[in-house]
């Protein structure tokens, strides 16, 4: 676990997905959270206002990066991939993503506005998700708060709730790792089945083994699969919000992603 305060936060949603951040408001949350560095993992898409897969912003280095979510068979589970530089194979498959969330956020939105007799003032545009439209139901007229709308509406069992397309996990990782300079497991230990989804590092170059939410590191440790398969290590807040800093890499462990970085993709010269 991280003794020290973090040095780099590389897992946070901006305004591409559904976070509330920008790239102008990025580097003043960085600061106040005391972390160097930043990874931009928006979910099935790279930031477009991000032209390298590490860029400076306002004296904050930003890795431009992707939460991919991927079908492993009984599991869906999430890789972040770091220093994208997109292959016209993984700009396909994420052109084809959004338009599916697109379309899935518009029968979601019908579905709820039919089911609930209100108006949501929300149109589907890239990125979108069950969060935008959860915050739109809680803004509408409807009786429901964000939680209450995913529990109630468009939560899995949800009467409004619409399935989306997700990348086969043979295909996602293939896709990143060759558009990447590094390919990471997100989150291992909120998945369903932890040692099925830790599996799949036998593909990836890490795994996140620092971040903000319960987990049982205490009954099944990661440091044995790091070092039997030569994992680095990833960390970060997976904020949503503006409050960075909750989770990531300190001094050491960041050195190793960095260096990884550095050789896979190459860093700007004033790093």
């Amino acid at each position: 676990m991280t003794t020290t305060a973090p040095v780099a936060d590389l897992h946070l949603h901006t305004t591409a997905s559904d976070g509330v951040l920008t790239v102008e408001t990025l580097p003043a949350a960085a600061r106040r959270a005391g972390v160097d560095w930043v990874a931009v993992t928006d979910h099935d898409i790279v930031h477009p206002e991000l032209s390298a897969p590490v860029t400076i912003h306002d004296g904050i280095t930003v890795v431009r990066g992707i939460e991919l979510r991927v079908d492993a068979g009984p599991l869906t589970v999430d890789l972040l991939g770091y220093g994208v530089d997109p292959t016209p194979e993984l700009a396909s498959e994420l052109t084809r993503l959004q338009d599916d969330r697109r379309d899935r956020g518009q029968r979601i939105i019908d579905r709820v506005e039919s089911h609930l007799g209100v108006d949501l003032d929300i149109e589907p545009r890239s990125g979108i998700g069950r969060p935008h439209i959860a915050r739109a139901i809680a803004d509408s007229d409807a009786p429901y708060d964000v939680s209450g709308a995913f529990a109630d509406l468009i939560g899995e069992d949800g009467p409004c709730y619409v399935a989306r397309s997700i990348t086969p996990v043979d295909r996602g990782v293939d896709l990143l790792s060759d558009s990447c300079g590094l390919v990471s497991l997100a989150h291992p230990f909120r998945y369903p089945d932890p040692e099925a989804a830790l599996e799949l590092t036998a593909d990836l170059d890490a795994v996140e083994y620092h971040y903000p939410y319960d987990h049982w590191e205490e009954t099944f440790s990661l440091d044995p699969i790091c070092e039997e398969r030569e994992l680095l290590i990833t960390g970060g807040s997976d904020a949503h919000d503006t409050e960075l800093g909750r989770a990531g890499l300190d001094g050491e462990a960041f050195e190793a992603f960095r260096r990884r970085l550095d050789r896979t993709v190459g860093l700007p010269t004033n790093l």
